[in-house]
């Protein structure tokens, strides 16, 4: 059993479903104090809501939540550097993970899988890690290295320049280490977990991008890489 953290991890979760709701809630409350429930919503602009209120470090996402778009929500919960988004979803539409990880979600989960998997996917996107399958982060890294894409990443250059000196050293160590946690990432670097999570928001905002995944390829296409400066 891991050691619990200081504080538990505080859990929003969406579904249109109140049923799986509070099914979901039962089983991440169990978990107490290693995680918790601090929200449920049942509707997009219930999602948005909250996630302002709560601030969750996790939101569980369904995709389908009564015929909208649950992938129109991801950047808007994940864009207040804080929130990590965790989908979990009955489709097996390959097509629709990739788009679920391309617009900033930082895993995915089936319904169908046992639920000691989303309790782990959950303590593991926690911790700044992608929660993936082999053949999905392989296409996920197809499509990232697709001409368009390429292009884009050379028009966006210049961005590079607004990094300061500390947040270059940041992206070169997650090209590096790229399956680091965040714990691990801050002692490579010499700071405190919370400093890399105000560096990496910041980056992810100078750069456009939504997640680690992305970053990554945004420095391999641009050619910031090798050892850090510190």
């Amino acid at each position: 059993m891991p050691a619990s953290p200081a504080r538990p991890i505080r859990v929003m979760l969406v579904d249109d479903h109140r049923t799986v709701l509070w099914g979901l809630a039962k089983l991440i409350d169990g978990e107490m104090p290693r995680m918790q429930v601090v929200g449920k919503a049942t509707s997009g602009a219930a999602a948005i809501e909250l996630a302002a209120e709560t601030q969750p470090d996790v939101a569980v996402l369904d995709l389908d939540l009564s015929g909208e778009n649950g992938t129109d929500l991801i950047p808007r919960l994940a864009k207040n550097g804080c929130t990590r988004v965790l989908v979990l979803t009955g489709t097996r539409d390959t097509k629709l993970h990739e788009t679920s990880i391309l617009r900033g979600a930082c895993g995915l989960v089936l319904k169908q899988e046992p639920a000691e998997t989303l309790l782990k996917a959950i303590e593991k996107v926690h911790q700044g890690q992608l929660w993936l399958d082999r053949a999905t982060t392989g296409r996920v890294f197809i499509e990232l290295s697709r001409p368009k894409r390429a292009a884009a990443a050379e028009r966006g250059k210049p961005k590079l320049e607004s990094l300061t000196p500390r947040e270059r050293d940041v992206v070169r160590q997650v090209v590096l280490d790229p399956g680091a946690d965040n714990n691990r990432l801050a002692e490579q670097l010499q700071m405190g977990e919370h400093t890399l999570r105000n560096h990496l928001s910041r980056i992810y905002d100078k750069l456009g991008v939504p997640n680690r995944l992305e970053l990554y390829v945004y420095a391999q296409r641009s050619g910031l890489t090798g050892t850090p400066l510190s």
